[in-house]
């Protein structure tokens, strides 16, 4: 029976990372010196880049003007709606002020593209690991029309959802996937892990997301490292009109190495799945890690420039914009 056991399935019921991942080597003081020096910074921000977030009222528009088409709308972190084949999805909806349990936690510095409240109504909703700036409970239950939303969630996560009036769920194993009319969504490997509470640790598995329809596919990255498993799913699955791909959350090294990517590492993700553009996620919104909060998207620029990729082929969006997505990209050629 162990011979038919999926690599990333272990014998103690829990789950691990695909082969030729980084391997977490952090020595717990020099954890616990992070986690001190987090709590002392308590992720003050107080100078924002202008444009950095649109006004409700003009995210809003943005998303109207699609009119029916295909589109993005970044809501801050890795929380984006996805406008595709008239379906609306929604991605890791972290919208409330803290990534924690209650009141603790780190705050986010700046307020959601679009509130909880005026979010159109959601289709599908696809959450890709239990951590807090990604599974966020007061969002959740601030979402209407549980019995409707599909859910599409790793092993093991459904129950939470199900406990909270969900009544769709999906949970995927990695290269699962499972249609809603014209829209598939599949869920892939990255290089992470899950944790909720003191013991608990990889207990549900953590993923990415291919959403696809007859025309258009993307990636969507949830939280992940570099690791080679990237190749394998370009040459499985790929190509992808467009990656979303985690940039923010890169430093210390020691300790994020196995856990977030760097800049120059989610464009290596980005080629590796055979992706025709990029969009930078998971940076502008929280502080969690040490590096400058808006040194991500100047590292993306230099390292897709150098990696020969076009402006065009780069995407880093204010809170709250909608991109529209163009008819007759690679993947669909």
């Amino acid at each position: 029976m162990s011979s038919q056991r999926p690599y990333h399935h272990t014998a103690d019921g829990r789950f691990r990372n695909p082969p030729g991942s980084p391997s977490r080597t952090t020595r717990l003081h020099n954890m616990a010196r992070f986690l001190w020096r987090q709590a002392r910074n308590n992720g003050v921000v107080r100078e924002l880049p202008d444009g950095h977030v649109l006004p409700t009222d003009q995210a809003l528009a943005g998303l109207a003007a699609l009119n029916g088409g295909d589109g993005v709308t970044w809501l801050g972190h890795a929380a984006f709606l996805i406008r595709i084949a008239g379906k609306t999805v929604l991605t890791d909806p972290y919208l409330s002020p803290v990534a924690g349990p209650g009141r603790f936690g780190p705050r986010r510095y700046v307020p959601p593209g679009i509130p909880v409240d005026r979010l159109p109504p959601v289709d599908v909703l696809v959450v890709s690991h239990n951590h807090y700036d990604h599974l966020d409970e007061v969002t959740l239950k601030a979402l209407p029309d549980k019995d409707r939303i599909e859910v599409v969630v790793p092993l093991r996560l459904g129950d939470f959802f199900r406990r909270r009036g969900f009544v769709r769920v999906h949970e995927l194993d990695w290269y699962d996937d499972i249609a809603f009319d014209e829209v598939t969504v599949t869920a892939l490997p990255a290089v992470h892990f899950s944790r909720r509470g003191a013991f608990d640790l990889n207990r549900t598995l953590w993923a990415a997301f291919a959403i696809a329809s007859a025309d258009k596919r993307l990636f969507f990255g949830g939280d992940t490292a570099y690791g080679e498993v990237f190749r394998e799913i370009g040459e499985r699955v790929g190509p992808f009109d467009l990656g979303i791909i985690g940039i923010g959350a890169y430093l210390p090294r020691e300790i994020m190495r196995a856990s977030h990517a760097t800049p120059e590492e989610a464009v290596q993700i980005a080629r590796d799945l055979r992706a025709h553009a990029v969009l930078g996620m998971h940076w502008g919104t929280v502080v969690l890690t040490e590096e400058a909060p808006f040194e991500p998207p100047e590292r993306l620029r230099r390292a897709a420039a150098a990696a020969g990729l076009s402006d065009e082929q780069v995407w880093l969006l204010a809170i709250g914009e909608t991109r529209p997505l163009p008819k007759g990209w690679p993947s669909n050629r």
